[in-house]
């Protein structure tokens, strides 16, 4: 994540700066949550247990019942990424329970961090999308859940309509490519994310999106390159890219669904795009660390997650973060008018078209971790 110094100051002085803004910051330099001393010793020492996470999911309308009946949150850990977050882990942090993603969490599986969920004690199981409650991968052998999804979302392209008219109705990944718009383009700093949607680009089957080969390697590799220059900046905090499209800085970024949204609710030009080549889908969930990993009280582990897959929870998801939810009765209960506006009123259709993001096997990635690496160096 990036942070400028004197946004940070001027937000914290004005009063400006959001809970998951701050969160996201304390993050990106290392420091948590749980370090800033706003409970009592007491209350510290009584805690149940550690949820390692993304900045920003400490969001107390998650947790309101867990607080209700321990008399406090659970204890938050951050990662920037699910690599980093297992890499801390293997390096023996324990928390309890992580929040990877799903193209992620069999690396975390692989490498033998994790134990399945007793399904039987997950209330909301049953009212899962069917699309998110049988991924590949997603129950040991003995029927249990090694990822049990909370949070999905889209990963598109936000641009400037007043300033990319001809991409208005003309939606393409292309526009990322853009001569045109040289050093105006703001691309997320993921290996998988940017070699995907190359790859898309340059027409690759979508069942090899996630396997590539090396022939195919080479020629994403070609992509990328003559996208580099391009590239204003690659971006590690989504905020980066949003304010450099409210300041036109740049006219289009790789971004998540809620930055379009916030973008629209101050007044700009802003659209999302839905690519003709295909948009991205993520979910993301909670994978149960062992107890060589981990630690924590199982009860209030199983409180935290059943809450977090609760369709009150999921409304809250949908409503004020722009997200959709894993559970079904969560969407059912949104605001129509607040789904429009986010995109997300039609979740079926948008699983059947999109492209999920899955496991890319360690090698492969690898390869794309190193390539991607001397791309943004200009090697």
């Amino acid at each position: 994540m990036k942070i400028n110094a004197k946004d940070f100051k001027n937000k914290i002085v004005n009063g400006d700066m959001t809970r998951r803004e701050f969160t996201m910051s304390l993050a990106a330099v290392g420091l948590t949550t749980t370090m800033v001393p706003l409970m009592s010793k007491k209350a510290q020492a009584a805690a149940k247990i550690n949820y390692f996470t993304w900045g920003g999911y400490d969001d107390p309308a998650f947790f309101q019942k867990y607080q209700e009946k321990y008399g406090e949150l659970p204890d938050f850990s951050f990662f920037a990424s699910e690599d980093e977050g297992l890499a801390k882990v293997r390096s023996g942090f324990k928390p309890t329970i992580g929040h990877p993603c799903s193209d992620s969490f069999p690396r975390w599986v692989r490498a033998g961090v994790t134990e399945g969920l007793d399904k039987s004690r997950l209330e909301h199981w049953d009212s899962m999308w069917p699309e998110l409650s049988d991924m590949s991968g997603q129950y040991d052998s003995d029927g249990n859940v090694l990822f049990a999804p909370f949070d999905w979302g889209n990963s598109s392209v936000a641009f400037r309509t007043d300033l990319a008219p001809e991409y208005v109705g003309n939606h393409s990944w292309k526009i990322m490519f853009d001569p045109k718009y040289s050093g105006r383009l703001a691309q997320y700093n993921a290996p998988v994310a940017a070699s995907v949607i190359a790859a898309l680009v340059l027409g690759m089957p979508r069942d090899s999106l996630f396997s590539l080969n090396d022939d195919q390697i080479a020629a994403v590799r070609v992509k990328l390159t003559e996208q580099q220059p391009l590239i204003r900046f690659y971006w590690d905090d989504q905020t980066t890219a949003e304010q450099a499209l409210a300041s036109g800085e740049v006219v289009a970024a790789y971004s998540w669904n809620e930055a379009p949204v916030r973008l629209k609710r101050q007044g700009l030009p802003v659209e999302y795009m839905n690519p003709k080549e295909g948009i991205l889908f993520w979910v993301c969930g909670l994978t149960k660390f062992n107890s060589d990993y981990g630690a924590g009280d199982e009860t209030a582990l199983y409180d935290m997650v059943n809450e977090m897959q609760s369709p009150e929870v999921g409304k809250y998801v949908y409503e004020e973060w722009g997200y959709g939810h894993s559970n079904v009765k969560s969407f059912e209960m949104a605001d129509k008018a607040i789904l429009e506006e986010v995109n997300l009123s039609n979740p079926k259709a948008m699983m059947d078209s999109g492209v999920f993001f899955q496991d890319v096997p360690d090698d492969i990635n690898a390869k794309l971790q190193s390539m991607f690496e001397e791309i943004k160096a200009g090697l």
